[in-house]
């Protein structure tokens, strides 16, 4: 099964050999009522109405794009960050959720129920929900519950009843199916705000459709800013993958502009405790689609681990899987260790505090510049590094709020 554009799945809901729908006989109706229904739905003229005007008065889009000075300086190149740490509840996070709130009160749905990781989903849930007067669930991993104590206590404050995920790592993966046994158990009233480009398909598509307002924009700021509509690199980290296939998505056909997805390495690729899928991964099924997985050789699930709640998943969105397999996109790692520096890199010099999730994404500079030239886990190669004359834009995708207790442990132990 093949698809024509890195942009869009085929008809069956395949990016190339990634894709699909793989659920329980339960979730038939419900996702096919969405795969039936979903672009009709979100491109009415009302709805596109509607959407925009929240993207703008409630979100708070567009979100700037800055170009970061003394970041550039460092690096030996320009470069741009791409403020989605400014949204509504501080993530990118938010474009999704809002669109399938509007979605999901037109398929008639009364109640809401999400997974989260890192606790912006869960936030950007809670959020849309209350602003909807929709009961809202969160499963959460309790592992994440713990790391990420403010987003629970806002998620709480916002109406949301938050469930912790007590089985296997305790994290994203694992809440993520207490979310799946839960909508099997209420098919008929309940919508599924899956909050990445993962699951089955339309889940992929219609995520990066709702997330691709972030290059959407970028095309036209950077064209007022510098006088073109396409950079050279467009940086984002990649867990699940929703804030990077927002980022790529209007870059996605256009082979000039080179594609970087940051993965979370954890300790290091093969430390036994990374998030590096693409890296570590195999073919195989989580979460309803086929994509890389990390998995044993009997075909069991592989634990990750990152630092950042939000990367902490043993799979990736299959946009990516195909990105990475095609060679469209350039799959980097970056540790634990490498996102805290960059992150204290960039409070320093640009008064910005980033997410772990984004500071992975910055980690990347540190590879590709020719100042600095870290040595990478995974090739990269030499027409890939940037010049004086590069234009690169990362996508900051979070602020760093959530990530204040790691970010002072890690001080303490300097």
């Amino acid at each position: 099964m093949t698809t024509t554009t890195y942009q869009q799945p085929n008809t069956h809901g395949y990016y190339g050999k990634f894709g699909g729908a793989f659920i329980p006989e339960m979730l038939h109706r419900n996702v096919e009522e969405l795969r039936s229904k979903y672009l009709d739905i979100i491109y009415d003229p009302a709805f596109q109405k509607e959407y925009k005007a929240l993207l703008h008065d409630y979100v708070g889009r567009p979100s700037p794009l800055y170009y970061a000075k003394r970041l550039s300086e460092q690096y030996g190149t320009q470069i741009y960050l791409k403020r989605e740490d400014l949204c509504h509840t501080g993530s990118h996070k938010l474009n999704n959720a809002l669109g399938q709130i509007l979605l999901a009160e037109r398929l008639g749905k009364k109640r809401i129920i999400a997974e989260t990781g890192a606790g912006q989903h869960g936030v950007a849930t809670a959020t849309v929900c209350a602003l909807k007067g929709v009961e809202c669930i969160v499963y959460m991993g309790e592992k994440d519950i713990e790391r990420q104590a403010p987003n629970v206590a806002r998620m709480k404050m916002l109406g949301a009843t938050v469930i912790p995920a007590v089985s296997g790592s305790k994290t994203l993966k694992d809440a993520t199916n207490e979310a799946i046994r839960d909508w099997i158990n209420n098919p008929v009233d309940t919508h599924y705000i899956i909050g990445s480009v993962v699951g089955p398909h339309p889940y992929p598509d219609m995520v990066a459709r709702f997330q691709s307002i972030i290059s959407e924009e970028i095309r036209w700021q950077l064209k007022e800013q510098t006088g073109s509509e396409l950079p050279s690199h467009v940086i984002a980290c990649v867990g699940g993958g929703s804030n990077a296939a927002g980022a790529f998505y209007h870059f996605l056909e256009e082979p000039g502009v080179q594609l970087v997805a940051v993965e979370a390495s954890g300790h290091g690729v093969h430390s036994g405790m990374s998030a590096a899928t693409t890296q570590l991964g195999k073919p195989g099924v989580l979460h309803g689609s086929k994509s890389l997985v990390m998995q044993t050789e009997d075909g069991q699930v592989v634990e990750p681990h990152s630092i950042s709640a939000g990367l902490d998943y043993p799979g990736i969105g299959p946009l990516h899987a195909n990105l990475y397999d095609s060679g469209r996109g350039l799959f980097l790692s970056a540790t634990d260790e490498d996102a805290l520096q960059a992150a204290f890199n960039l409070a320093k010099k640009e008064g910005i505090i980033p997410a772990l999730e984004s500071s992975h994404a910055l980690a990347g500079l540190e590879m590709l510049s020719p100042v600095t030239a870290k040595k990478s886990e995974a090739p990269i190669p030499a027409k890939a590094m940037f010049t004086k004359e590069s234009t690169v834009v990362v996508c900051l995708s979070g602020r760093g709020d959530k990530d204040m207790a790691t970010y002072m442990k890690a001080m303490e132990g300097k």
